[in-house]
């Protein structure tokens, strides 16, 4: 026996004691995901709302998960929007679009990365949306432009304020220009919820980017965020590399977005149901405290005038 072959009978016995990586679909399927201090246990994340404890970091939830959390689980409806063909061009590089869509299907539970709902929050009906960044890293192409097409459709025909919690990394490569064409189509449909004088909300959730920044996300009357969520148009390091200068702290992050005036306002996801209804309350007048406060002002004011004619 030479030396080489008991370097690999060596090596052969380390392999065995050395514990294989787990794959992405074992730590999926595992009790166990990772944040600051290392392991923590899904269920305890579950409890905290998909929030760390510890570091406050805001973890990326589904669709179903963000509504159960907002609405109130089984008190909303999932509305039907329409799935245009798949993959139009045909795309293949490493994988077929078709695989990927079958994939993303599959995990997601979902036809498309964009879920439309009817539900009630404060007492006032609302239509809203949410993306799911695990269908496809939330990119928008055809089906996702039509649902939020067709969620805005059904908030002007219920006269319902429409409420976007947006994430992705921006328009489908896939689909090219089909999917670039959803920023225009998308911004002017929401200048017609504006034109129906209907209230639009944005949410803006880690990590939103890309054309999905440069159109629908940025149109919001009112624009919030999660802390720590990623706000961008393109990434931290092409922008590094063109300017050739060191960015700031937190560059991106909704927190230093927020004092540049893009975002409004930064909730804690256990505060957004409570945020979301005071906000919608004001902008509709639904408080009962709001209209007797602005009867107030508009008493006083058509009275002032009169006074000084009097006088």
């Amino acid at each position: 026996m030479n030396w080489i072959t008991k370097v690999l009978k060596i090596s052969e016995k380390i392999k065995k004691v050395i514990r294989k990586r787990p794959s992405k679909e074992d730590i999926e399927n595992s009790d166990w995901t990772s944040c600051c201090k290392g392991p923590i246990l899904k269920k305890e994340l579950k409890d905290n709302l998909w929030v760390c404890p510890s570091c406050n970091k805001h973890h990326r939830i589904s669709c179903r998960q963000r509504f159960d959390i907002i609405f109130g689980k089984n008190n909303y409806e999932i509305l039907k929007t329409p799935i245009p063909q798949d993959d139009p061009l045909n795309w293949k590089d490493s994988k077929s679009y078709k695989d990927r869509l079958k994939d993303a299907r599959k995990k997601t539970g979902m036809e498309c990365g964009i879920m439309v709902v009817k539900t009630k929050i404060n007492n006032i009906n609302i239509t809203a949306c949410a993306s799911d960044f695990a269908f496809i890293g939330g990119s928008v192409g055809a089906a996702e432009g039509e649902a939020i097409l067709y969620g805005i459709q059904h908030a002007i025909e219920n006269k319902n304020p429409f409420l976007n919690f947006t994430s992705g990394g921006g328009m489908r490569m896939f689909e090219s220009l089909i999917a670039l064409s959803q920023m225009t189509r998308t911004t002017l449909a929401i200048n017609e919820l504006k034109k129906n004088k209907l209230p639009y909300l944005v949410c803006l959730t880690d990590p939103t980017a890309g054309g999905i920044t440069a159109s629908f996300a940025m149109l919001g009357d009112i624009a919030f965020s999660e802390p720590g969520a990623i706000v961008a148009f393109s990434g931290s390091r092409v922008i590094k590399a063109t300017v050739n200068q060191e960015l700031p702290e937190n560059f991106q992050k909704s927190e230093y977005v927020q004092k540049t005036g893009f975002i409004d306002l930064i909730v804690e996801r256990k505060d957004l149901a409570q945020k979301i209804g005071s906000i919608l309350s004001i902008l509709l007048k639904k408080n009962s405290s709001i209209n007797s406060l602005t009867n107030e002002i508009e008493t006083s004011e058509d009275s002032g005038p009169l006074t000084k004619a009097a006088s």
